[in-house]
């Protein structure tokens, strides 16, 4: 079964008093680029969690974010002895001040000195990180992540499933439009070769059949069919295969794309030109939907 290379997982978890949330999202791209938004605390892990995904997934371009919020083993609270002695003298240097000014300033109390900014001071440590928790929420993610890609793995096969049909059944009216036109083309070139033969003196006549050999194979179309009908069983079988295929699949709506222009410049039939054109515009539909392909 193939997957998309778009998914999107979220996991949230908690141990003690801290709690994680932890994010990933996918998006196309030509290989593998993992981005990781870490805490720095665990930067450590993150080669770790690197592996993890790269064992997991070929293609996309992968974006996991870990948020947390961490709780506090102890916060003790204790005085700054060296601030507050500052206080102090800057105060006895205030007072000093202010009698020789002839001011009287109210004394100070215990208090209005603990109020003071750094006086007092929190020493906050970190409860150690809950790491083999947070690991069991990766993994979990990376397999949420997995069945999401499989599930629009899913709807995008049967879209390019149904789009192959219709390239089949364009390609076969192209061959029976075709095939209508053999008697047409040979009869024109035929009344072409007469013409010139009769307007042109002295002119090899091999030469002539040669060059007008030469425009009937340019106007054949039947390689371009079976090229064609090729590339879509080519197509069913990566759909069927197991693994990443799709850089394959990728290819082989180039190979599809430039049989088509070549059977639109090859066509001088209308209708032939129109069944080219549409054949066109279902490759590029599908070809769109190929660029989510892992």
């Amino acid at each position: 079964m193939i997957r998309s290379m778009t998914a999107f997982a979220s996991e949230t978890g908690r141990a003690g008093d801290t709690s994680w949330v932890l994010e990933m999202r996918g998006v196309n791209a030509k290989g593998l680029d993992i981005r990781l938004r870490l805490p720095e605390r665990l930067m450590p892990q993150e080669q770790l969690i690197r592996a993890k995904i790269a064992k997991a997934f070929a293609r996309g371009n992968i974006g996991v974010t870990l948020r947390i919020e961490e709780g506090e083993a102890s916060s003790p609270v204790r005085l700054d002895e060296h601030v507050l002695e500052s206080y102090i003298l800057a105060a006895i240097r205030v007072r000093t001040i202010a009698k020789n000014k002839g001011l009287k300033l109210s004394e100070a109390t215990a208090p209005d000195y603990l109020g003071l900014r750094g006086v007092m001071r929190t020493d906050t440590e970190l409860a150690p990180l809950p790491e083999a928790e947070i690991r069991q929420s990766i993994d979990a993610a990376i397999v949420g992540f997995d069945a999401m890609r499989a599930s629009e793995g899913a709807a995008l096969d049967a879209v390019m499933r149904d789009q192959l049909s219709q390239i089949a059944d364009l390609t076969s009216a192209a061959a029976a439009l075709a095939e209508a036109r053999k008697d047409q083309v040979a009869e024109t070139l035929k009344s072409n070769l007469a013409r010139v033969m009769d307007n042109a003196d002295g002119v090899d006549p091999n030469r002539v059949a040669q060059e007008l050999a030469l425009l009937a194979v340019k106007a054949d179309v039947s390689e371009e069919i079976d090229r064609l009908l090729a590339h879509v069983a080519a197509a069913k079988a990566l759909l069927d295969a197991d693994g990443p295929v799709g850089r394959k699949l990728d290819f082989l709506m180039q190979e599809f794309n430039r049989e088509a222009n070549t059977l639109c410049s090859k066509s001088g039939d209308a209708d032939l030109t129109r069944a080219g054109l549409d054949l066109k515009a279902v490759i590029d539909q599908m070809r769109e939907q190929v660029q989510n392909v892992e």
